[in-house]
Order: structure tokens, then C-alpha cells, then sequence
């Protein structure tokens, strides 16, 4: 059951990788968030696409991702 899980958490580490490594930038940094760029954070932009599925990916990847560390550490 460990062994599974082990190489269930590498999988989910990988695609998570990359996934995260996939997405667009959000903003440009520290700078745009003092230029002027906090206005696109706060805006009402919703994310279409590509960009909805890879976030979406990300989430779910992300709690499978701490779902399997807990029940690896339950189990050792």
C-alpha cells in the first residue's frame, strides 16, 4: 500500500510541476503591483480557457498532493 501510494505522490509531483510551469503569469511581480497592476488583481477578470482548466488542474493536484502526504504519514 505504501509503495502505491509512493508512486501515486511522484505522478501527482510531476504533473503538478507541470501544470504550475504551463500557466501565464498573472501580473508583472512586485512592480506591477505598485504601478498600477493591483487593479488587474481586484478587477473582475475571470480566467477563460486554457488558463480556467490549468488553475482548476493545479487545485486539484495541489490537495491530491496533501491528501497523499497525510495518508503516507498515517501509514509510516
Amino acid at each position: 500500500m505504501q509503495t502505491v501510494l509512493i508512486v501515486l505522490l511522484i505522478i501527482v509531483c510531476i504533473s503538478l510541476i507541470a501544470v504550475v510551469l504551463l500557466q501565464s503569469g498573472k501580473s508583472a511581480g512586485l512592480s506591477g503591483a505598485i504601478s498600477g497592476g493591483a487593479e488587474q488583481l481586484f478587477g473582475k477578470q475571470k480566467a477563460r480557457g486554457m488558463d480556467l482548466i490549468l488553475h482548476r488542474a493545479t487545485v486539484v493536484l495541489a490537495l491530491l498532493f496533501f491528501l497523499i502526504m497525510l495518508l503516507l504519514t498515517y501509514l509510516g
